[in-house]
């Protein structure tokens, strides 16, 4: 394997930035689901899901964008974030729901934030011109 390539801090700038926007979707959905709105309820419901189940989620969703901000875990934080915007994606495809396309955008974005602020992943994903 290649050594991987130091970061400029241009290219770690983008990587935080292009990371900040799933974070921030993905906290302020915990938010909504522990605050337990009518509509994030409702929301559960149409799903399929009970709605106990909302601050489990909420918890497991702060948690990955905790666990995915801290540099020493982020690939975790990545794999987990991932995990879960995967489960988001399966549940809008189920029920028809077109805003799938949403929750596979941010994980696109939590890949590619870490791919610009983590040299290691560079090095395991090489794109070469």
């Amino acid at each position: 394997m290649e050594a991987a390539a130091p970061n400029s801090k241009k290219i770690v700038w983008v990587g935080r930035v292009i990371s900040a926007i799933p974070v921030l979707f993905m906290v302020f959905s915990a938010v909504l689901k522990f605050l337990r709105l009518a509509p994030v309820v409702q929301g559960m419901v149409r799903f399929g899901y009970p709605d106990d189940l909302l601050f489990l989620l909420g918890v497991l969703e702060f948690l990955s964008c905790v666990v995915y901000v801290i540099p020493r875990t982020a690939v975790l934080g990545a794999i987990l974030m991932t995990g879960y915007l995967g489960g988001a994606t399966a549940s809008n495809v189920r029920i028809g729901d077109p805003s799938y396309i949403m929750t596979v955008v941010l994980g696109v974005m939590v890949w590619g934030g870490l791919f610009f602020r983590e040299p290691r992943v560079r090095a395991l994903i090489p794109l070469r011109s």
